[in-house]
């Protein structure tokens, strides 16, 4: 039994390959910006109206 073990754990030894991918690895980061653009924005037109509440 303990030599069927050993023989089995041996032929599966040879089994793992470790290789470096053939492609580069691409990591596609698509970040969103558009709330802090819309904060600012929001922010300023707020500011202006409060300075020139003779306008609006």
């Amino acid at each position: 039994m303990a030599a069927t073990v050993m023989a089995v754990a041996f032929g599966l030894g040879g089994c793992i390959q470790v290789a470096a991918p053939d492609k580069p690895i691409v990591i596609e980061l698509n970040i969103n910006i558009r709330q802090e653009v819309v904060y600012r924005l929001a922010a300023d037109a707020a500011k202006t109206v409060d300075e020139n509440k003779g306008i609006f």
